[in-house]
């Protein structure tokens, strides 16, 4: 028997919306792929600037010990050339 315009118009519809479900799944998952990526890509940037703070912190410790020796205790005159 032949389908009514009506119940193929339904069917036609559900079809489509299957689609666009399925569609706004790969979406919504290509987005949420995109942010997790995004977020590891920060994360590791963070560590590095972390690091790369901590290595800085500890050279300027290292110059400022390394300027604070001791003046010798003997004239200029005495003390020995390098």
């Amino acid at each position: 028997m032949l389908k009514s315009a009506k119940t193929r118009a339904e069917e036609h519809f559900t079809a489509t919306q299957k689609n666009d479900d399925r569609a706004q799944n790969e979406r919504d998952e290509a987005r949420q792929a995109e942010a997790e990526h995004m977020a590891s890509l920060r994360a590791l940037r963070l560590a590095k600037e972390a690091a790369d703070k901590k290595v800085a912190e500890e050279a300027a410790i290292e110059k400022a010990a390394a300027g604070k020796k001791k003046p010798s205790r003997l004239p200029q005159a005495h003390r020995r050339q390098i």
